[in-house]
């Protein structure tokens, strides 16, 4: 199922300048340098013996199980570039804005005599960037799934609906099964 909290990460991960290291040494070694050369703290993230994680760091070991390797690819791409993370989500909420490309069923509540019959729609839009800074305040405050989509739902209310103010004044809209979506910075 697609969520908007891993969404907003691939867009921000999308600003990176360099990609992340290939090997599970490199990967591993990294996460050593970003606790401090802590192997043990390493382990408990990983869920794996200290020992292991010394084998990787020595190359002693270099292929991983496949579930290891997601964690380990997971855990180096939440750490990775973390001053151009903060300057690709600045850059959004302060001046760029976000695009949202998204293919859900929408409901609406809207005025008396007006449809409100929820249907699949595919939209591209270009969110302003104050609608960038909500979303990315909220998920970094720890909001949950259903929080992130009901803000991404007002942000399309607004922009697409509503037109920024100029139609359907009263129209709510509820994003309800989310089929794909995709931010770009």
């Amino acid at each position: 199922m697609v969520t908007v909290g891993e969404e907003l990460d691939k867009a921000v991960q999308g600003a990176f300048t360099r990609p992340i290291p290939k090997s599970a040494g490199a990967q591993m070694r990294y996460l050593v340098r970003q606790h401090q050369g802590s192997t043990r703290r390493v382990a408990e993230l990983l869920g794996v013996s200290q020992r292991t994680v010394e084998r990787y760091v020595k190359n002693q070991i270099k292929r991983p199980r496949p579930e290891l390797a997601d964690r380990l690819e997971g855990e180096v791409r939440v750490r990775w570039q973390p001053q151009i993370r903060a300057k690709a989500k600045q850059a959004a909420a302060a001046t760029s804005g976000i695009m949202i490309d998204v293919q859900a069923r929408f409901g609406y509540t809207a005025a008396p005599g007006s449809t409100d019959d929820a249907r699949v729609r595919h939209l591209t839009l270009a969110l302003p960037p104050r609608h960038a800074a909500r979303l990315f305040e909220a998920q970094a405050s720890g909001v949950d799934e259903d929080d992130l989509r009901q803000i991404a739902a007002e942000a399309l209310g607004e922009v697409y609906f509503r037109d920024n103010g100029q139609r359907a004044h009263g129209l709510e809209v509820e994003l309800t099964d989310l089929i794909d979506l995709e931010f770009e910075l």
